[in-house]
């Protein structure tokens, strides 16, 4: 028997789209919540037509569904609906009723103009937990501008710490490689959700939640925006170096690159002894990471010609039993190869369900597994990203309409 799921017992209402409101509602999903994913009649979630790259059908042809939207949809019920609609808005505050959790992506006001912001809805339901993630937040200046990751990324000054200084061939501003505010606010939002339910046992009512790509974008600069908060130093890009440590980056190899994250003066000086320069730990300069830091012009060359002399494997067996930090430097096909991801069986394929195959083609999609792991009730993987409205019917009958009364909806196009 499989153990049980943390979550079985929430039921969460999901109105959000394209990827912060859905990485919080899979984190919810995979924990075992009961996650229903409202989506527009016959276009659905934007993501789902965001491609190349598509699945592939069992011919390994080329689908006409984005592979994008099943990084963040796995474990869902997908519903179509029509909130726009007063018979939409009407079944949204009869879920609402039976909800535990809304989660929300739209404008600041914009579910308010049919009547399911989180004032109308908690006279219907008092313990229900509404949480709106938008770009700005509920208040401010920009609080009616609509938010984007790379816009937030920006904004935030994250994107003027990376990449590689100016001077430097290829220097400039760069975005991180994934939408990385967006998923932070996913987590963020999935943390302040459990953290409501845990108030909730002990008032009984839910409450609103006011999440901010902006504020995540803020928040996850972490020691960079210490380090200026407290020292008035605006912080620079420095391509895959640290800003305080020595030596914390790509070093070059006899065949490519390695990185090597020293992160105290005992790894340094065991580095330099298996790599045959033990004079470089004794001298003063380069003794204590701080001196390290100071003289990182004068120490990183030297580095480098003593890193070249071994091949990236080389290095790597002849640092990994003596507590050096070191790896190599994986495109994403090489890591889902390596050993340890392997191990850890990160790779995940769930079959598609047969509605799911006859809509769209597709046997069986590949994910990355949740990170998540909780001994006694670890993430369920119970469904595979559903197709567009696959549980509708399902859905509205759990509600209690009738045959006759769903039919009539889809005929109007409002599910």
């Amino acid at each position: 028997m499989s153990p049980p799921a943390a979550l079985p017992h929430l039921k969460v209402l999901d109105l959000s789209r394209v990827l912060a409101g859905p990485w919080c509602t899979q984190i919810l999903a995979d924990l075992g919540a009961d996650v229903v994913k409202i989506e527009r009649p016959l276009s659905g979630d934007d993501t789902r037509h965001w491609g190349p790259p598509f699945l592939q059908d069992a011919q390994g042809q080329d689908t006409t569904h984005a592979s994008y939207f099943t990084c963040t949809n796995r474990n869902k019920r997908s519903m179509t609906l029509d909130i726009a609609k007063p018979e939409g808005q009407a079944i949204i505050r009869q879920m609402a009723a039976q909800s535990d959790v809304l989660v929300e992506n739209f404008k600041v006001g914009g579910l308010a103009h049919y009547g399911l912001d989180y004032a109308s809805l908690k006279d219907i339901n008092p313990r229900l937990i509404y949480c709106s993630i938008t770009g700005f937040g509920q208040d401010g200046p920009y609080a009616e501008r609509a938010g984007y990751d790379l816009m937030v990324q920006a904004m935030s000054g994250m994107m003027s710490i990376t990449g590689r200084s100016d001077e430097e061939p290829g220097g400039g501003p760069q975005r991180v490689g994934v939408a990385l505010t967006d998923i932070f606010t996913g987590v963020y939002a999935a943390t302040a959700i459990l953290a409501a339910v845990e108030v909730r046992h002990r008032t009984g009512t839910g409450q609103h939640i006011d999440m901010a790509l902006l504020d995540v974008g803020m928040a996850i600069l972490a020691n960079q925006a210490s380090g200026f908060l407290n020292t008035g130093a605006v912080p620079q890009r420095q391509g895959n170096s640290h800003p305080s440590l020595v030596p914390y980056q790509d070093m070059p190899t006899q065949d490519g690159a390695m990185l090597l994250a020293i992160g105290n003066d005992g790894q340094f000086a065991r580095f330099c002894d298996a790599a045959g320069c033990p004079e470089l730990a004794r001298d003063e300069r380069y003794a204590t990471n701080t001196q390290r830091v100071m003289h990182r012009a004068e120490l990183v060359p030297q580095l480098h010609r003593v890193t070249r002399q071994r091949s990236t494997a080389e290095w790597i067996a002849l640092l990994e039993d003596k507590a050096v930090p070191c790896g190599p430097i994986n495109d994403i096909g090489q890591a889902f190869n390596d050993a340890q991801v392997k191990a850890r069986a990160l790779l995940l394929e769930q079959a598609c369900s047969p509605a799911a195959v006859a809509s769209t083609g597709v046997p069986s999609i590949r994910g990355v597994a949740s990170p998540l792991r909780l001994q006694a009730t670890p993430p369920v993987m119970r469904s595979a990203p559903p197709a567009l409205g696959e549980h509708t019917d399902e859905v509205l009958a759990q509600l209690g309409l009738p045959v006759e009364q769903i039919a009539a909806l889809r005929q109007a196009g409002i599910i």
